[in-house]
């Protein structure tokens, strides 16, 4: 699935990443500062590092080689809301849809089926303004959705919501990776969100990977 063998210099962090991330979520925990963010816009292609990264048969950077953001196919979902102030709902997943028919990508994931695991039908022609915090964090995964990726990047995207918000959103975020079968690498550093949601953890600390493997073993040693 997604192969690392990368560094960066990110300021005073150097990070050095070898993984295999497969099917399923995967947890991305560690303390703040520790590389997690700097690691997901590498894969993203947002920022320069140097090694190898390989998603199934696909070459995205080697030496020699580096595919732009725009061509992978990855749906990146940022800490904080990157919502278009004046579109509506319905306007951002069908900007999401633009995205991926002006590339020539298959619609494997159509507009409609978004809207039912999500439940936006209520909030289609609403704006960013109108929304909660939970409602907007729902649309803006939906909308990385529409973009028709192979590989979903969840950077904390629960951050600043109450436990009940976060209660909500947390089935649609299973339900879209373990459904669709779409390989989730999700940030966190909140161990019942890791527990209820993911299936396999990558542990981070000061650049580097320092434990991973099924979630229930790897929160097991971590709090031993």
């Amino acid at each position: 699935m997604l192969k690392l063998d990368i560094e960066a210099q990110m300021g005073h962090l150097t990070l050095s990443v070898i993984a295999d991330i497969g099917r399923g979520v995967t947890a991305l925990f560690g303390p703040s500062g520790c590389g997690k963010t700097t690691l997901l816009r590498a894969i993203a292609g947002l920022m320069p590092c140097e090694g190898t990264i390989r998603f199934d048969d696909a070459v995205w950077q080697q030496p020699g080689v580096f595919v732009p953001l725009h061509q992978r196919r990855v749906g990146y979902v940022f800490q904080d809301d990157r919502l278009f102030p004046h579109l509506t709902v319905i306007e951002h997943l069908k900007y999401g849809l633009h995205r991926a028919e002006a590339r020539g990508l298959p619609i494997d994931l159509p507009v409609q089926e978004v809207v039912s695991r999500f439940d936006l039908e209520p909030l289609l022609h609403r704006l960013p303004k109108t929304l909660s915090g939970g409602e907007s964090r729902r649309v803006n995964i939906a909308r990385s959705l529409c973009s028709q990726p192979q590989l979903l990047l969840l950077d904390e995207p629960l951050t600043g919501l109450d436990a009940q918000r976060k209660a909500d959103i947390l089935p649609y975020l299973a339900t879209v990776a373990k459904d669709l079968n779409l390989p989730t690498v999700y940030v966190s550093h909140i161990n019942d969100e890791i527990a209820q949601l993911c299936d396999n953890m990558l542990v981070m600390d000061k650049g580097m990977l320092i434990d991973s493997g099924p979630t229930g073993r790897v929160l097991n040693r971590l709090w031993l």
